[in-house]
C-alpha cells in the first residue's frame, strides 16, 4: 500500500514538473515570437563566383561599307535613266546617259586628225629613207636630209599628240554613259532626265552597298580596357550582336574587326566597328540600335540568387552583412543570368555575406536574426527534446521501483 502511494506521488510530481517545463518553454517561445516581430529572421549565404563571358553594350549606327555619290564627269543634258529608285545595281551597270552627239563628233574629229598626222608621218619616214641613201651618195646636201628628218620627227610628235587627243575624246564619250562604280542599292534620284548637268552639279544619285554592312559604336574606354584585360590583347576579333531600336534582335551575328586609334576627349569613348552579313537587306544605312559585344575568354564574376534580390526605382539591390552582422543595402549591376542566379559585375564581390530569405522586413542598419530554418521549426524541435528528457526521467523512476 505504501509502495503504491509513493508511485502515485512520484507520478503526480513528474506531471507537475513536466507541466512547469512546458509552461516555461511556451513562455520562452512566446517571448521569442514577440521579439521576432521587431527582429526579422533571415537566412544568409556567401557570394560565390562563376566563369562567364563578359558582355558590354553601347548605342550603334548602321553604315554602308561603300557609300558612293554618282557624279557627272562631263557637261550636257541628261537624256536617259536606266534604273528606278531603290534598285540594286552592279558595278559597271549604266545608270544615266548624257547627250552623246557632241562627244561623238569630237571623237570623229580627233580620229581624223590622228589619221592625217599618221599619214604625214608615214610619208616622211619613206622620204627619210630615200634621202639617207641620196645623202650617202652625195646626191643631196646634208641640209636637205636634216630638213626631212625634222619634218618626220615633227609629225611623229604630232601623232603622239593626236593619239592623246583621240583617247581623251573617247574617254569623254564614255562618260556620256554614267555607270555605277560599286554594287549596291540606289537611293533617290537628285537630278531627273532633261536637266543640264556638269561636274559642279552635285550627285545625280547615291549608291549604298548592302552586303556586308558596317555597324559602328562608341564603347566607354574603361569597358574596352576590361575587354582587353580579359582577352589578353586589344587587337582581337570579337563576336557582336545587334538589336534594332524596336527591341528586336538581328538574326545574324557580326564580328568586331576594327577599333579607332584614339579616345574621344569629350565622351571618353573609343569607336569600334563590326561587320555584319546582310543577305535580307534588313540593315539600312543610318539606322540606330544597340550593340552587344562579347569577350572571347571567360572572366570570374560574382553570382547571386535571383530570389535574394529586390528592386526599387534605382535598380536591383541585395542586403550585405557587415562585420557586426548588420545589413546594408547594396545596388548591383547585372549582365544576364546563369540558371537561377544573376551574373553581377558591380555591387558585390566574392565572399560577401548576403541575405537570401526574409529580406522583406529587413531595415538597413537594424539588427537581424540569422537562422537556418523558421523559428516555429526551432521551437518545435526544442519542445520535443524537453519532452524526451522528461519521459526518460519517468521511465527511470518507474523502472527503478520495480
Amino acid at each position: 500500500m505504501r509502495k503504491n502511494i509513493i508511485i502515485i506521488i512520484s507520478i503526480i510530481a513528474a506531471l507537475i514538473l513536466f507541466r512547469m517545463v512546458v509552461t516555461q518553454v511556451n513562455k520562452s517561445s512566446s517571448a521569442k515570437k514577440r521579439a521576432s516581430l521587431s527582429t526579422p529572421s533571415v537566412t544568409v549565404d556567401t557570394v560565390k563566383t562563376d566563369n562567364v563571358r563578359r558582355e558590354f553594350s553601347a548605342t550603334a549606327r548602321v553604315t554602308a561599307k561603300y557609300r558612293v555619290d554618282v557624279l557627272a564627269r562631263i557637261n550636257g543634258y541628261l537624256t536617259k535613266s536606266y534604273f528606278k529608285e531603290g534598285d540594286y545595281v552592279k558595278a559597271g551597270q549604266i545608270l544615266f546617259e548624257i547627250e552623246p552627239q557632241e562627244y561623238s563628233y569630237a571623237v570623229s574629229r580627233a580620229k581624223a586628225n590622228l589619221d592625217n598626222a599618221k599619214s604625214q608621218q608615214i610619208y616622211y619616214n619613206k622620204q627619210l629613207a630615200r634621202y639617207k641613201e641620196l645623202v650617202d651618195n652625195d646626191y643631196v646636201s646634208r641640209a636637205d636630209y636634216d630638213n626631212v628628218l625634222a619634218q618626220r620627227d615633227a609629225y611623229s610628235a604630232q601623232v603622239q599628240s593626236m593619239e592623246s587627243a583621240y583617247r581623251d575624246a573617247q574617254r569623254n564619250l564614255g562618260y556620256t554613259k554614267v555607270k555605277s562604280p560599286v554594287d549596291g542599292r540606289v537611293g533617290i534620284i537628285d537630278v531627273t532626265v532633261g536637266n543640264y548637268v556638269s561636274m559642279n552639279s552635285g550627285p545625280l544619285t547615291t549608291i549604298n552597298s548592302s552586303d556586308p554592312m558596317y555597324i559602328t559604336f562608341p564603347l566607354e574606354s574603361k569597358d574596352y580596357a576590361e575587354l582587353s584585360r580579359i582577352d589578353g590583347t586589344s587587337d582581337a576579333k570579337r563576336e557582336v550582336e545587334y538589336t534594332f531600336s524596336s527591341g528586336q534582335k538581328y538574326s545574324h551575328k557580326g564580328v568586331q574587326d576594327f577599333y579607332d586609334n584614339k579616345v574621344d576627349e569629350t565622351t571618353g569613348t573609343i569607336t569600334l566597328r563590326a561587320t555584319f552579313p546582310n543577305p535580307d537587306d534588313a540593315l539600312l544605312q543610318g539606322d540606330f540600335g544597340r550593340i552587344t559585344i562579347y569577350s572571347n575568354k571567360k572572366d570570374e564574376l560574382p553570382i547571386v540568387p535571383q530570389a535574394a534580390t529586390m528592386e526599387n526605382q534605382e535598380g536591383l539591390y541585395v542586403f550585405v552583412l557587415d562585420e557586426e552582422n548588420l545589413p546594408r543595402l547594396s545596388y548591383i549591376k547585372t549582365m544576364g543570368q546563369t540558371g537561377t542566379n544573376w551574373i553581377v559585375y558591380e555591387g558585390v564581390k566574392k565572399g560577401d555575406r548576403i541575405i537570401t530569405t526574409g529580406m522583406q522586413k529587413v531595415i538597413p542598419g537594424s539588427p537581424i536574426k540569422i537562422v537556418s530554418s523558421s523559428s516555429d521549426a526551432v521551437t518545435t524541435k526544442k519542445q520535443v527534446n524537453i519532452f524526451r528528457k522528461v519521459y526518460n526521467k519517468l521511465k527511470n523512476i518507474f523502472g527503478g521501483n520495480k
